[in-house]
Parts: structure tokens; C-alpha cells; sequence
């Protein structure tokens, strides 16, 4: 049975208050027009987790559809912050909650290894901590039964989504990831995984590669074919980031009176993602980005 979809099907089963973890790193396979089509189809009070936080974190919560989001810390690389997120830690509103990128990461471990707890050491003795432990239901001390040393249990988090941006699929939902795979515990973590992809691969393909699946289709609840999808983010292989547009935005979102003029030009003024594509520049852009197949990423300067 295929679980090959449109984007806009997919989102529209998303309720308003679902909880989402987002993967992507920073600039890298961030799921862009999954992101860009919750704020099309107006979606409300999301509760959001991203270990690393991203450009799409950002827009969902200057687009004002964000209830809570918890995060390890992030930017927009040497481009610029995340202005609509820590403008929303200093005005208390909506509620961000903040983690190191490996409390978070090991809590969505212990979802995908659907254990109800994990044992740490990391972040006590830290503000972090002092401000988790007012929820007992994420984070309390304890002692290791075996030496005695005091540990920090984590309470597992399995979101009822989680969205990924990967290379390939198949129709079945076996994921294909290359490059690094920092957001593979929180795609199994999730109660029902989403995955855009850039293109879709043959059953046969997967049978002669199999060990270029990571996430075998028993996670996956759905895949959309889209084409550029984590842009102006990077894929490894396929394209580098779009320094222009990033420039664009990390000057756009640092008041919301600009962001909202980027918000109408690139996601609430076009259709879908293709379109977004158009307005940041179409086939001259992305031939621009396209990743060198020695270098898996643009090569830029004389040699390039």
C-alpha cells in the first residue's frame, strides 16, 4: 500500500494543538515546506520540539501558530538568530522552552526506544535544569541502583508527529538518509512520522540498496515528493543553502512588522512550495545551489 501523499493532504490531517518534533540541523535538511504549509492552512496552537532549533521553527511562531516550543538552542548559522523565538522568551509569549540539544535528543531517544524514562548526567547542575524540574512530568533526580550516583531521569518524549526532510523514499516509506542523521531518534520517536523527500525511489532500488534505508517504512505514516523542500537549507547531495535568502530572512525577522511582509511574499501570498521556489529565484537558483557530485555541496569561488 502506498503512503505517498500530497503535502497539503498530509497537513490537513494535522490537528490545531498536535504536537510536532521538527528535524533539521541549523541550515541543514530542515522540512521547509512541510512548515510553509501548516501556516497556509492556518494551523494553531502547535506544540513544537526541535533538538536543534531551525528556520522553520521560526517562522511557525512568528507566524503566531505556536503554543509552546521546546529547543536545544539554534540560529541561523553565521547568517543571523532566531529573532521571532527569542523575542518570544523575552515576552513569555508563546511558551519556549529551553534544553541542551543532547537532553532534548536523549529524551526523544527513550521515545524511539519506547522506554518510559532515560538516565543522564548531562545539564545538572545547570539553570536548564533548575527551570525543567518544575515539571516533575520531564525531569527528576534520582540514584543509579547499582553505584549509588545521583542521575537526572528524563521522561520519554514521543510527539504525535514528527517531520523530517530526506533524500529519498520509496512508496512504501522506506527512508533514504545520507550525510549525518542527527534527527533519526526524533523520526522514530514520533507517534506518526511524515517525511518530504526530493524524489521517489523504485521498491526495486531499495531491495538492491537496502542498506541505505534508515528509517524502514514500519515508522513512516506518509511521504510527500517535494522537490526543494528544505530550501533555502541545504541537503547533502542534492543542494547547498541559499545564502541570499537566508540573508533575506535574518533581516526580515528581526522585527515582526518585516516578517510579516516576508511572511505574505513567500508562504502566505503562494500556493505551495513550488511557488515559494519561484519567488526566491526558480531554475537559476537552485541550479545555482545545486551540490557538486565530488563535494556533495556547492563549490564556490574560481574553482566552482
Amino acid at each position: 500500500m502506498s503512503k505517498v501523499k500530497t503535502l497539503a493532504e498530509i497537513v490537513s490531517e494535522i490537528p490545531n494543538g498536535a504536537e510536532i518534533g521538527l528535524g533539521g540541523f541549523i541550515i541543514n535538511r530542515c522540512p521547509m515546506a512541510f512548515a510553509e504549509e501548516l501556516i497556509r492552512q492556518d494551523k494553531k496552537d502547535l506544540v513544537l520540539y526541535s533538538v536543534m532549533g531551525t528556520m522553520e521553527a521560526d517562522l511557525l511562531v512568528g507566524a503566531g501558530c505556536v503554543k509552546s516550543y521546546s529547543y536545544g538552542g539554534g540560529s541561523l548559522d553565521r547568517f543571523g538568530k532566531l529573532s521571532r523565538v527569542n523575542e518570544s522568551i523575552e515576552k513569555g509569549s508563546p511558551q519556549i522552552i529551553e534544553y541542551s540539544g543532547l537532553s532534548l535528543a536523549q529524551r526523544m531517544l527513550a521515545g524511539s526506544m519506547g522506554v518510559p524514562y532515560i538516565p543522564t548526567k548531562t545539564i545538572i547542575g545547570s539553570e536548564i535544569l533548575e527551570k525543567l524540574m518544575l515539571d516533575e512530568s520531564i525531569a527528576r533526580m534520582g540514584t543509579n541502583p547499582f553505584d549509588g550516583e545521583p542521575y537526572l531521569f528524563l521522561s520519554a518524549l514521543q510527539p504525535e508527529y514528527t517531520v523530517i526532510h530526506a533524500q529519498a523514499a520509496d512508496s512504501k516509506g522506506n527512508i533514504i538518509l545520507e550525510g549525518p542523521v542527527w534527527d533519526i531518534e526524533t523520526a522514530k520517536a514520533g507517534k506518526k512520522l511524515i517525511v518530504t523527500v526530493e524524489r521517489l525511489v523504485s521498491n526495486e532500488y531499495i531491495k538492491q540498496f537496502p542498506e541505505k534505508v534508515l528509517i524502514p517504512s514500519m515508522y513512516t505514516y506518509a511521504v510527500a515528493v517535494v522537490p526543494g523542500g528544505a530550501v533555502p537549507a541545504a541537503v547533502y547531495k542534492y543542494y547547498d543553502y541559499n545564502a541570499e535568502q537566508l540573508t533575506i530572512y535574518a533581516k526580515a525577522n528581526q522585527k515582526q512588522e518585516t516578517f510579516d511582509e516576508y511572511l505574505a511574499k513567500y508562504i502566505t501570498g503562494t500556493k505551495d512550495h513550488n511557488e515559494v521556489l519561484m519567488r526566491m529565484g526558480g531554475l537559476d537558483m537552485l541550479n545555482s545551489i545545486q551540490a557538486d557530485p565530488v563535494y556533495n555541496f556547492a563549490r564556490k569561488g574560481d574553482d566552482a
